[in-house]
């Protein structure tokens, strides 16, 4: 069996979505011929914990940790935060206005810290591994980013050794929509745009999430790139039990941002708790995850607090088994310019929840192809009032009378198992040249 070494920060016992992108790949690959050799922080800065990630990891799996310094202590002092508040989504989630403060320090921590925040553990990790990979050889290196500095390691590691090196992004470096908040020098944007030459450069391949970032990446010189999907993982779903709310739920699953304030939806609720018979009395909302003040203003306005649930942060079975019963399940893209290629990770586990979906974005988008392709729902702009009061009103009769059954369309197409399987081809394929 060939071995391939995955760089990735996010490693249980870090809680979220970024996690499971190289924890499901490790889960997987053996049973297409590859070794996972994992590499990741020893004392990483997580913003929030789930223990149940631990499943996931083989108990022959090798996993090797080395130190990392992260800057997240002088990063709160700067911008006036407690030592507990989480960072991980400073950009869109805030739980306040924003202050001066917050300019001096998403500034330092931009033009200071490049790629990123874990920007500290870039040499001591790549002069680590350099004596590992010697000691303990390895057919491929893999990594996964964001963080870019797990993308920056595999380059220079790649640099030393010409070990072949897949670079996978969940997210794209310099082209991904909160770049430009970053408040760059032109100094540190430049830096940005050389270390992604360099890793477009070292890597024999590249994949990344979405068909229309696949075709970003290639504009600014990437080559052989192809897609791979976060999917969904059936394991997960094995202990969740498919029964549906005796209410008229609506729910939303992770982090809703100031880009994706879905103001219009909320008015449209208010407009249907009026004028649709009996809507008001069934309906509620479970908005689960970190969500920014401004949305929390938004429902206020239109009078739904009442019908707002907002469990937080929750263990990853717990939003499962809350998808899984929900009669609508929302998807919100980032209104932003690359909203079109985000493919969020929560679309597979919406997919498999066999749940409609109402997605709010571009309807050309990637996920709106994907929706409609598999038949789980509809995609309306955000703007438009009319098609989302229309698509709510009609899964409300259909559950009045008794009619909200489970979907049953095939998705199997987008489950990790066949997105891994694509995965060890493209490594055994780099390993071959």
């Amino acid at each position: 069996m060939k071995r391939v070494l995955i760089i990735t920060y996010y490693w249980p016992p870090a809680g979220g979505i970024s996690v499971h992108r190289s924890l499901k790949f490790a889960k997987y690959l053996p049973q297409f011929g590859w070794e996972p050799v994992i590499y990741t922080a020893k004392n990483a800065q997580y913003p929030y914990l789930d223990q149940s990630n631990f499943k996931d990891i083989h108990e022959e799996t090798t996993v090797v940790k080395h130190p990392i310094i992260e800057p997240f202590g002088l990063f709160k002092l700067l911008s006036g935060r407690k030592k507990d508040e989480s960072l991980n989504n400073i950009v869109h989630v805030r739980n306040r206005k924003h202050r001066w403060i917050d300019d001096i320090g998403i500034w330092v921590r931009g033009n200071f810290f490049i790629p990123d925040a874990r920007s500290l553990w870039v040499r001591p990790s790549v002069k680590f591994l350099t004596k590992y990979v010697k000691e303990n050889p390895v057919d491929a290196i893999f990594s996964d980013g964001p963080p870019h500095t797990n993308t920056r390691i595999a380059t220079l590691l790649h640099q030393k050794t010409g070990i072949p090196f897949l670079a996978d992004f969940q997210d794209p470096w310099t082209q991904v929509d909160y770049y430009p908040l970053m408040k760059l020098t032109s100094w540190a944007d430049q830096k940005h745009r050389r270390m992604e030459q360099e890793a477009f450069e070292a890597a024999s391949k590249m994949t990344i999430a979405s068909p229309t970032w696949k075709n970003d990446l290639e504009k600014i010189g990437a080559e052989n790139v192809d897609v791979l999907y976060w999917g969904y993982d059936g394991d997960d779903f094995n202990d969740i039990k498919y029964k549906l709310d005796q209410s008229f739920t609506i729910t939303h699953a992770g982090l809703i941002g100031f880009d994706r304030l879905p103001e219009v939806f909320f008015q449209a609720l208010a407009e249907l708790c009026t004028e649709l018979e009996g809507f008001s009395q069934y309906l509620q909302i479970q908005l689960v995850g970190q969500i920014d003040y401004s949305v929390v203003e938004s429902y206020q306005k239109y009078g739904l607090s009442s019908y707002v649930k907002e469990p937080g942060i929750i263990s990853r079975d717990e939003t499962l088994q809350i998808i899984v019963s929900s009669q609508i399940l929302l998807l919100l893209l980032n209104q932003a310019k690359n909203a079109q290629g985000r493919v969020p990770g929560k679309l597979f586990e919406y997919l498999k929840a066999n749940r409609p979906i109402l997605c709010l974005g571009p309807t050309n988008s990637d996920v709106a192809k994907i929706i409609h392709q598999t038949e789980r729902g509809l995609t309306a702009e955000y703007s438009d009032k009319n098609a989302i009061i229309e698509y709510i009103a009609k899964l409300f009769n259909k559950f009045r009378e008794n009619r909200s059954a489970y979907l049953t369309s095939d998705i199997s197409e987008y489950s990790v198992l066949n997105q891994t399987k694509k995965l060890a081809s493209h490594l055994t394929q780099i390993t071959n040249q």
